[in-house]
């Protein structure tokens, strides 16, 4: 298994990248998050998932390691191919993913182009659980989907017209930063950032 490659970037696009590292060219499919996370520097480190099928050996790559192991989560589920999960990710962070599984958002899934009702609720129902485990992401978004101040800022600015991915991104970005806010506060530096 490539745990990573680390070498010179010589080509990128939304969709893949080319690291050169001993001599060798590796092309990696990659996300729109990975795509916006690497620089255009020439040293270059991806964290790898190679798929291996009959017909093709193909190799994807992520600028963190979170994002690899939202990608192999996601391909386990039934229905999820690798194609579905690289869309997810270019989509929503894995951050967002994730919080969208835990706190069972089935309509940020749905949001993603080719993800449906019946296979946003089977991402969430074989991932709830699992998904709690990656380097403690489900603390902080347990945190922010049980504070009752956050509920009464989404409310407010969904009825002032924003939409909701927007707002929980914008929302939880916030509470990152100022975790202590009032609805009052957050309100007013969720605004800011709309």
């Amino acid at each position: 298994m490539i745990h990573h490659i680390k070498g010179r970037l010589t080509e990128k696009s939304p969709t893949h990248a080319v690291i050169e590292a001993g001599g060798v060219g590796y092309f990696l499919n990659i996300s729109l998050v990975t795509f916006s996370k690497i620089s255009n520097n020439e040293n270059c480190t991806l964290y790898t998932h190679l798929s291996i099928k009959e017909d093709a050996h193909t190799l994807y790559g992520f600028a963190e390691k979170s994002e690899r192991e939202i990608f192999r989560k996601l391909i386990s589920v039934s229905g999820v191919g690798a194609s579905t999960a690289r869309v997810m990710l270019s989509s929503l962070s894995s951050d967002e993913i994730t919080a969208a599984i835990v706190t069972g958002d089935v309509d940020t899934l749905k949001s993603i182009k080719g993800i449906g009702a019946k296979s946003a609720q089977r991402i969430i129902v074989d991932l709830k659980d699992k998904l709690g485990k990656i380097e403690g992401l489900e603390q902080n978004i347990l945190t922010f989907s049980n504070n009752s101040a956050r509920d009464e800022s989404l409310s407010a600015l969904l009825a002032l017209g924003f939409t909701k991915n927007s707002v929980d991104k914008v929302l939880n970005n916030v509470l990152k930063a100022q975790p202590d806010l009032g609805v009052e506060g957050l309100i007013k530096e969720a605004l800011k950032n709309l």
